[in-house]
């Protein structure tokens, strides 16, 4: 019994503790709050221009966050865009210009965090020293009050996630990425050409500046342009839409230049074409008509033999002579006749 007596006691001394401390901080916040110097710069000129800005900075924000609705016009294919489209065109557009500049100066302090900054160190770090805190106050509160200290500053309830918004972040994720999904896509096949051909020079840019640039750069560089351009052509849209019309004339101008002179070689062309094709189509028929009179009359023409069978020597119609052979004497033979006489040819004509 003495023992539950005394931690009750101990109980009761920590709650008085920690209800005068509170009401001694209230008492000074109040005092400090009342005092004549809080109150002159409280209500001067300075609070009342940063009231001011602030009223409209939240105003800003409430006009960007009610511009997350579906646009009315779908794209090239009919289907719906998501929120998201609205939302970056008006963030990039500088419609809300406190917004977009407080969502550009956010970035590039991130970017410059995560280069110069070990943000994971950073955050074991506190995390550590949070749960060393909260431990030693549990154990020295036990150790010296009977009762932990972390413990009295527990909720009576624990903060949860409504299912409500858990399916809100999911819908929203799921819109997210969708939406450079799409985007991708609309680029990829020139739905808007002008975003195509932006993104072709980025690209092409980023391919040899990523050789000496670090990830980091690219970034940083990468969020500059795509905050910036659209702020420089809204300054400046007057100009910008006059050299546009310009140039977008001249490019007309050579493009139907080009297309006459296309127009013109085409046509001879077609000129010199036909011409060949006639002159070998005649030329065609004429061998064909030919042809085809040959076959139907055709003219037998008799030509006279360049020799004629007068020109030739008639064949001998008489038989060769014997001659006596070696073994006969010299007497069968008339010494004063001649072999063959010498007025009679050779062979008979």
């Amino acid at each position: 019994m003495p023992s539950v007596e005394k931690d009750n006691s101990y109980s009761a001394s920590a709650a008085n503790m920690a209800e005068t401390a509170k009401t001694k901080a209230s008492q000074a916040a109040s005092a400090v709050a009342n005092h004549p110097m809080t109150q002159s710069v409280a209500n001067g000129p300075v609070m009342e221009k940063a009231r001011v800005e602030s009223s409209k900075t939240q105003a800003e924000f409430s006009n960007l966050a009610a511009s997350r609705q579906t646009p009315e016009t779908p794209a090239a294919t009919g289907q719906q865009l998501t929120h998201y489209h609205s939302f970056f065109s008006s963030l990039l557009s500088w419609n809300n210009p406190r917004a977009s500049g407080i969502a550009y100066a956010s970035i590039v302090t991130f970017i410059f965090a995560a280069r110069y900054l070990d943000i994971l160190r950073y955050a074991f770090k506190l995390t550590w020293m949070t749960l060393g805190i909260t431990v030693l106050a549990e154990v020295a509160g036990k150790a010296v009050l009977s009762h932990g200290l972390a413990s009295q500053f527990r909720p009576k309830k624990y903060f949860t996630i409504s299912k409500s918004t858990l399916d809100s972040l999911t819908g929203d994720f799921s819109e997210l990425v969708n939406f450079f999904v799409i985007e991708s896509q609309r680029i990829v096949f020139a739905e808007n050409l002008l975003a195509s051909v932006a993104a072709f020079l980025g690209a092409f840019i980023s391919y040899y500046l990523i050789k000496v640039v670090p990830f980091w750069g690219m970034s940083l560089i990468s969020a500059t342009v795509l905050f910036v351009t659209p702020l420089v052509y809204k300054t400046n849209k007057e100009v910008i839409d006059h050299y546009i019309a310009q140039a977008t004339e001249i490019v007309n101008q050579q493009s139907k230049q080009v297309r006459d002179m296309a127009a013109q070689q085409a046509s001879r062309a077609s000129e010199t074409t036909k011409q060949y094709v006639g002159d070998y189509s005649s030329k065609a028929q004429e061998l064909i008509g030919n042809a085809r009179a040959r076959s139907i009359s055709p003219t037998a023409v008799k030509s006279e033999p360049a020799l004629k069978n007068e020109d030739f020597p008639n064949a001998p119609s008489e038989e060769f002579k014997s001659v006596p052979s070696v073994g006969e004497s010299a007497n069968s033979l008339k010494s004063d006749e001649p072999l063959v006489k010498s007025d009679e040819p050779l062979i008979a004509a």
